[in-house]
């Protein structure tokens, strides 16, 4: 037995939202929620019952604690946390709104607590053989600074020498960097990887437009050592394995009401399978019911429970109903 099934590090923000459907310029008071992509899936792999923990830097400041006691409260271990005095926390503002306004994300995050993590702030005890089975890391650690990037590199060095597993999601993100720069730069990352989580928007967007198919195959080639896992939207999700087995699952339909944190929930789903059952096609389905959930819940975080993620994977959820 490990200590964590999961280990996950990056940054959490604080998110601000308008009420309703209003502007930024005109509203008189935000929602408060928390959300960072790693920790999302982190709370996602402790509603479905894993030992889940987050890394990361926060300031030691009501912010911070207010951040770590919302992630705490789902279950996850934040005892290796990274507390440091008079710095800021990322924040950033989601501006809701129905087509044809698009829904916009403004970043207040540069300098933040989490942007200044060195390699030294790795707790050197947690990095061990038989403390966790797998580490998993995105790309927008190594996009919100130099030294995240190296702390995240670091990290996943570690890992792999204490025998964990290590998976990766590319989580583009345009404000952060460009598609050239986020190729390079996942580079080390994802040659690392047991597993690669990309979205085919986030190929197109690294790598140049392919359809689905060629896609898949051409990232396999790139990283030949890694399950391959790409989501497609609408059309669903497939999967690669380095022995060339190809998995293939459909979206399931859902009501869109927080679309924030749909890609982590379905990360989370996937790794719970994956660890749980090694079967990488039941993986597929407990990402996309995983996924589908999250998109009616407000918020960053996929508050599931387990029964009903079950349900929907066997085919038998409540749509719609009142229980």
């Amino acid at each position: 037995m490990t200590e964590f099934d999961v280990l996950t590090l990056g940054e959490t923000m604080m998110r601000l939202t308008p009420p309703g459907m209003l502007r930024i310029e005109q509203t008189r008071r935000f929602d408060i929620w928390v959300g960072g992509t790693e920790s999302n899936t982190a709370v996602g792999l402790s509603r479905l019952g894993m030992r889940a923990a987050w890394l990361s830097r926060l300031p030691q400041s009501p912010l911070g604690r207010y951040v770590s006691n919302r992630i705490a409260q789902f279950g996850v271990d934040v005892s290796h946390v990274v507390w440091v005095p008079e710095e800021r926390l990322g924040i950033y503002f989601h501006e809701k709104a129905p087509a044809p306004r698009a829904s916009e994300i403004l970043y207040d995050r540069a300098d933040s607590a989490m942007s200044r993590m060195q390699p030294s702030d790795l707790p050197q005890r947690l990095f061990a053989p038989g403390r966790a089975r797998l580490l998993h890391l995105t790309g927008i650690t190594l996009a919100i600074s130099h030294s995240a990037a190296q702390t995240a590199l670091a990290a996943m060095r570690r890992a792999k020498e204490a025998g964990w597993r290590i998976s990766f999601d590319s989580n583009y993100r345009s404000k952060l960097w460009s598609g050239a720069e986020a190729a390079a730069g996942c580079h080390p990352a994802l040659s690392l990887a047991d597993v690669i989580f990309c979205p085919l928007g986030d190929y197109h967007t690294l790598y140049g437009a392919q359809n689905a198919d060629a896609a898949l195959a051409a990232l396999s080639r790139r990283y030949p050592q890694a399950l391959i896992v790409m989501t497609l939207g609408a059309d669903g999700a497939q999967a690669l394995s380095p022995a060339g087995e190809k998995r293939r699952q459909p979206a399931i339909l859902a009501g869109e009401v927080g679309r924030i944190g749909g890609g982590d929930a379905f990360a989370a789903g996937f790794l719970y399978a994956w660890l749980t059952y090694d079967d990488v096609a039941l993986a597929l389905k407990w990402g996309a019911a995983m996924s589908a959930l999250k998109y009616t819940i407000p918020g960053d975080l996929p508050l599931v429970d387990y029964a009903e993620v079950a349900a929907l994977v066997a085919g038998a959820a409540g749509g719609g109903l009142i229980r």
